[in-house]
């Protein structure tokens, strides 16, 4: 039997591994064969909120409501296997119902004769550690939409303010940018969001076809009209139409959208009565429309009613440094439409990714990782499983620029993940690195990475 350790008298003398247990921050218990809590310490009872009292003799299961009890208890499969689980990540619900992320390590008791006679199990509260982590992701996601580029932080810092106003929006920037997703951003946090968010391509439909589309049509307008049909503007009522690709509209249309745009105010096809739309404009293009309004492509006067408040997306050749951040993202979404555990992305493949110049931007990286990932079944993304054009690249000279501008972007974002994974300790920090303290902060002033005002020093130590 294992000795149960339980709450002595305040003036009583503790053992050495019993003041070692009282005196740690991790929670420990053990328990017998018969998964009976045999002891119980301090921090345990902290963490769960459950007494030493009323854990000891009860099943662990009935003390710990967790994330991993039944088939993925890590306890079990220690005592099964034999061999240790080391900081399996997780929850339980404590005392008064709330959530607890966790760290749990188990091993085999044995007695003296070597036979087992339990199972232990640490378990650390990552309470604090997780409250960062959503702290720092806060700073670099808005939305679906994940950043660490300078460039793409301006126009999340400006993002909210857009979204409360009602004014139209014009989305500028390459094919592949997300142009859509920042419009949809934009609504998730507007007053509208609500009501529905319609997108149409004006560039996908010919000039009739878009007219229908956009205002709808009564019956009868033309042949094949057996019904009435409500337009586009008609169902975003109420939240918000996003007009992608704006350019394309003739200037014919351009006429009804300045209507629009000017008054709220269309008729339908077939129609001789006016109606009304509450919808907010959103545009979106890949051009110059400034260009376009100077050849007379298109009309200055709608130019300027959809050009009130501008965003410009730079292309992802401008901020590889989101690379991994991204690719990490469409990783955690295929495995989980695939139903795959990938761990991420190897090293050497990652180099592969940032010295490419991405001409399709976030959508081609989407698509070259979603290939990859069918590619790969197990395990990291390696070079193996990039598409041939990634791989077979021509020209030395410009591979090798290619490949040390990569490296520095690599350097960068493993600085910056190792910090904010330390809470900004840069003594941390460079030992989860392997490299002395000196040196991280050789490679942070060369590379240009600015010390944060707060580097968790206080807390942590040097």
């Amino acid at each position: 039997m294992i000795k149960r350790f339980e709450r002595k008298g305040k003036n009583a003398v503790l053992t050495p591994t019993e003041a070692i247990l009282e005196s740690i921050s991790d929670g420990v218990f053990t328990i017998d064969l018969e998964w009976r809590v045999t002891s119980f310490n301090r921090a345990a009872e902290a963490i769960t909120g459950v007494p030493r009292g009323e854990a000891l003799g009860r099943r662990c299961s009935e003390v710990f409501r967790s994330s991993m009890c039944g088939p993925g208890c890590a306890l079990q499969q220690t005592l099964k296997t034999g061999k240790p689980v080391i900081g399996k990540s997780g929850y339980i619900i404590n005392a008064e119902g709330d959530r607890i992320p966790i760290s749990i390590s188990t091993a085999v008791l044995r007695d003296a004769g070597g036979e087992v006679i339990g199972g232990a199990e640490t378990f650390r509260d990552l309470s604090e550690v997780d409250a960062l982590r959503r702290e720092l992701e806060g700073k670099f996601r808005i939305g679906d939409l994940v950043s660490r580029s300078p460039l793409m932080q301006k126009v999340f810092e400006i993002l909210p303010a857009i979204a409360a106003s009602p004014s139209t929006v014009l989305i500028t920037g390459e094919t592949g940018t997300g142009k859509e997703l920042i419009a949809r951003t934009i609504h998730s946090l507007s007053p509208r969001r609500a009501g529905p968010f319609i997108a149409v391509n004006c560039g996908a439909l010919p000039d009739t076809l878009l007219e229908s589309e956009l205002f709808g049509y009564k019956a009868g307008a033309f042949t094949g009209a057996v019904k009435d049909k409500p337009g586009r503007f008609a169902l975003a009522n109420g939240g918000s139409l996003l007009l992608d690709e704006i350019a394309e509209v003739s200037q014919a249309l351009q006429v009804r959208l300045l209507r629009v745009l000017q008054g709220k105010d269309y008729e339908p096809l077939g129609s001789t009565r006016t109606e009304t739309t509450d919808a907010r404009i959103i545009a979106a293009t890949n051009k110059d429309l400034a260009e376009q309004t100077r050849n007379g492509a298109f009309r200055e006067d709608l130019y300027y009613r959809v050009n009130v408040v501008r965003l410009e997306l730079p292309p992802l050749r401008r901020r590889k440094e989101d690379i991994p951040l991204l690719a990490e993202q469409f990783i955690k979404r295929f495995n989980r439409l695939q139903g795959k555990s990938l761990q991420g992305i190897a090293a050497e493949a990652l180099s592969l990714l940032m010295a490419h110049d991405w001409p399709g931007n976030v959508r081609e990286l989407e698509n070259v990782i979603e290939r990859s990932f069918i590619m790969c079944s197990e395990g990291f993304i390696g070079i193996g499983h990039l598409p041939e054009e990634l791989t077979s690249r021509g020209g030395s000279d410009g591979r090798d620029a290619d490949a040390r501008s990569a490296h520095e972007l690599l350097d960068i974002q493993s600085i910056r993940t190792a910090l904010e994974r330390n809470g900004y300790n840069r003594s941390a920090a460079a030992k989860e690195l392997g490299i002395h303290k000196t040196t991280l902060f050789r490679k942070m002033k060369k590379l240009g990475i600015r010390f944060p005002e707060q580097d968790g020093r206080s807390s942590r130590g040097q």
